[in-house]
């Protein structure tokens, strides 16, 4: 449909009411001309369209313009909404796999610009548990909930801190929403502090896992927690590294928060 977003939100809405299995693939900042239609005509209706979106976090060159940075938190306030967020091009196949099955409502996967991790795709990819995350690695004291790519400078973040006598958990929400509680929870309880990481602005998911575990009664006992957004200015384009450094959300950054 070119530029014509909003076009293609109520085509795939009308898709969607006729029984088909619509995917409305935009980037994110093209999917934001859309809104209006993601929550009229689709989010109130329940329709199951499938938002596949590109360029989240940040793209180097291609500047603000196309920075992936304000998805998760406007489609996160979106009731019905499912948000995967996919770590590497395997969980990304997964992701849609588990889209395509899901008929409930309007679900939404994001994925970043540029290379994966060069892990195998699996040619038959399994479903996930919709709202269920994986624990990566096990640790004690100090505790990493990462949704979407950081996770790998996650995994070297939490090798710093283990050089530093630190033993660190990594966990990979996958799901933005609904939210891991079980899995949150755990980390909340079993920790000393919390770090959420998210290549996206605030008001995203670390946002929501805050927001639940206020709601909990999680943060009343001392927890420490710290959401690690991207940070609340628009970035001058630079190499995706450089940016993700300066934002604090390289493996460095992570390990000093």
């Amino acid at each position: 449909v070119g530029i014509a977003e909003q076009h293609a939100v109520t085509f795939a809405a009308g898709l969607a009411a006729d029984g088909m299995k619509p995917f409305c693939a935009l980037y994110s900042t093209f999917l934001q001309r859309g809104y209006d239609q993601v929550a009229h005509d689709v989010a109130l209706q329940d329709l199951p369209v499938r938002f596949a979106i590109d360029r989240a976090g940040l793209v180097g060159a291609d500047g603000a313009t196309h920075a992936g940075t304000f998805d998760i938190g406007y489609l996160g306030t979106l009731p019905g909404m499912m948000i995967m967020a996919a770590s590497d091009e395997a969980e990304l196949a997964r992701m849609i796999a588990t889209a395509t099955a899901y008929d409930d409502g309007p679900s939404a996967f994001r994925y970043p610009r540029g290379e994966g991790m060069g892990v195998e795709i699996p040619a038959v990819p399994e479903t996930l548990a919709i709202g269920r995350g994986r624990i990566v690695r096990e640790g004690s004291k100090v505790a990493i909930l990462s949704l979407g790519a950081r996770l790998p400078e996650a995994l070297k973040a939490a090798d710093l801190l283990g050089a530093r006598g630190l033993s660190t958990t990594v966990a990979d929400a996958r799901f933005a929403k609904p939210l891991d509680k079980e899995l949150i929870l755990q980390l909340a309880r079993h920790h000393e502090c919390l770090i959420t990481v998210e290549e996206g602005a605030m008001g995203g998911f670390g946002a929501f896992v805050l927001h639940y575990l206020a709601a909990e009664g999680a943060l009343d006992n001392g927890l420490k927690i710290r959401t690690l957004t991207l940070p609340d200015r628009f970035q001058d384009h630079d190499k995706p590294e450089k940016m993700y450094a300066d934002a604090g959300l390289d493996a460095q950054g992570i390990a000093a928060s």
